[in-house]
């Protein structure tokens, strides 16, 4: 009989894709929606010299809000929610290279370890332009400038349209950089992104099998799951938030030397410099972590195959 501790993954060929696709995108909009005034934060302090705007992430919340407006910590939403296509694209590179790897290995860290890594590739091809609009437009602040682009004022008592300001921006970078300027940064993506993605599912799935020895029978998966959700999250963060930093800073401030930019940033602020945003960003990854990993297993269970549902223990 079946040991009910041992917690069973749904691959790609036991889901229903029709289902899979439509309930996946308004699942990844709904956590788009809670996470994002966080990702600007982040990016802010990143961008940021030492602490000459903000001491910390509530520090940045608090005086955004002030400043803005809860309408301030989305900056860059509207054009930001095109990466719903590069989130498609991640998870079924993600469930496609994990049953092709299935022909070579039977390890599940294997497994997930390549198809993370690969699907992290795919994504961020499609991602980078994206964030390089959304990045200058969260850095847009009044009568301020903490981008190298700024977008054009407006009469008073004129409220600026979103879109308007993203064609500014992306006219601007037009003339500046070319089209090579919505690729900057985007080996220090590759080098951020997929580590960060290859790491985090092998922990993932290490982490709740983990719980599930540890855990009653009578536990449900889900519940480990959310658990060794942020867990992973959290390591993948550490390990990859030096090269996140050099990143945004490189994207944002126009930079075109990885190593030039490491070299400026341990030059100003030291070793620390590289943890900056760390906080910020394990405050976003933890609870949309648990969302997505509650959000993406019970995706997959809904997806499942008809004749498949009664063979498995939740």
């Amino acid at each position: 009989m079946e040991d009910k501790r041992n917690i069973q993954i749904i691959e790609w060929e036991h889901l229903d894709k029709k289902k899979f696709y439509v309930l996946g995108v308004a699942m990844t909009m709904m956590i788009r929606v809670s996470v994002y005034p966080f990702t600007l934060i982040r990016t802010r302090l990143q961008v940021q010299k030492g602490k000459s705007l903000y001491q910390g992430t509530f520090d940045a919340f608090v005086k955004i809000l002030r400043a803005d407006g809860v309408t301030g910590l989305y900056r860059g939403f509207l054009v930001n929610t095109f990466t719903l296509i590069s989130g498609q694209c991640y998870v079924t590179t993600y469930e496609l290279t994990r049953k092709f790897v299935a022909d070579y290995s039977q390890s599940n860290t294997v497994k997930s370890l390549v198809a993370g890594g690969s699907a992290s590739l795919v994504a961020q091809s499609i991602t980078v332009p994206i964030d390089v609009v959304s990045q200058h437009l969260m850095m847009q602040r009044k009568g301020e400038k903490t981008s190298r682009f700024q977008v054009r004022g407006c009469p008073e008592g004129q409220r600026v349209v979103a879109f308007g300001q993203t064609k500014d921006i992306i006219r601007q970078i037009l003339r500046a950089d070319g089209l090579r300027g919505f690729y900057r940064g985007y080996v220090a993506s590759l080098l951020t992104y997929i580590p960060n993605s290859a790491v985090w599912w092998p922990f993932y799935h290490f982490y709740a099998e983990q719980f599930s020895h540890l855990c009653p029978k009578e536990c449900p998966h889900i519940v480990l799951q959310a658990i060794a959700g942020p867990l992973a999250a959290a390591t993948a963060s550490v390990l990859t938030n030096p090269m996140d930093v050099i990143r945004t800073r490189v994207q944002v401030e126009g930079k075109t030397s990885i190593i030039l930019t490491f070299r400026q940033l341990m030059a100003e602020e030291g070793p620390w410099g590289l943890m900056k945003g760390l906080s910020a960003r394990i405050i976003s990854a933890t609870p949309s972590t648990i969302v997505i990993v509650v959000g993406y297993e019970s995706l997959k269970k809904l997806s499942l195959r008809p004749e498949l549902v009664d063979s498995r223990h939740w």
